[in-house]
C-alpha cells in the first residue's frame, strides 16, 4: 500500500512512523519535515499528504503535528478525505470501521512507540463497515464535500 506521511517536525515519533510503515511493507511518500525541501508547516504538509489520498497518489495517509489537531483539521479541508485524530487503538479501529477514515492523524506529543504500533495495528486491521447506516453516514460526508444537500 502507498502511504503518504507528513509531519511538521522531525521528531522520533515521525521517524519511527516512517520506519514502521516501511517495515510493514508499505511504500511511503514523505512530506514536511520528513522530506528535505518540503514545506514543514503543519497546514501545508498535512494538505499535501491529504491531496495524495484525494488524487489517488496514495491509498491512505498519516499526518502528524504536536497535538494532531491542526494536522487533522488541514487534512479534512481536502475534499474526499476523512481524517481521524486517534490517540489509541480503539479509536483507530472505530475510525476505519464506522467512518471509513482514509487519513490517520497522530499527536507527536502523545504517541509513544508502543502506542504507535498498537494504533497502526488497529488502523490496518479494521475494514470499513458494510452496515447500511454506516455507509449512509460516509456517503453524507461525501455530499458535504461536494456541497450537496
Amino acid at each position: 500500500m502507498r502511504i503518504s506521511v507528513s509531519s511538521d517536525m522531525d521528531e522520533p515519533v515521525a521517524r519511527g512512523l516512517v520506519a514502521e510503515l516501511r517495515a510493514r511493507g508499505h511504500d511511503v511518500i514523505a512530506h514536511g519535515a520528513l522530506h528535505p525541501g518540503s514545506d514543514p508547516q503543519w497546514a501545508a504538509c498535512s494538505e499535501a499528504a491529504a491531496r495524495d489520498v484525494a488524487t489517488g497518489a496514495a491509498d491512505q495517509a498519516v499526518v502528524c503535528c504536536w497535538t494532531g489537531t491542526g494536522a487533522s483539521i488541514a487534512a479534512n479541508k481536502v475534499p474526499g478525505v476523512r481524517a481521524a485524530l486517534c490517540t489509541d487503538a480503539y479509536t483507530a479501529d472505530g475510525a476505519r470501521r464506522w467512518n471509513d477514515a482514509n487519513v490517520l492523524a497522530l499527536s507527536l506529543r502523545l504517541t509513544s512507540e508502543p502506542l504507535l504500533k498498537e494504533i497502526l495495528d488497529a488502523w490496518f486491521t479494521a475494514e470499513a463497515s458494510q452496515d447500511a447506516e454506516d455507509r449512509e453516514n460516509v456517503a453524507r460526508i461525501g455530499r458535504l464535500d461536494r456541497r450537496e444537500p
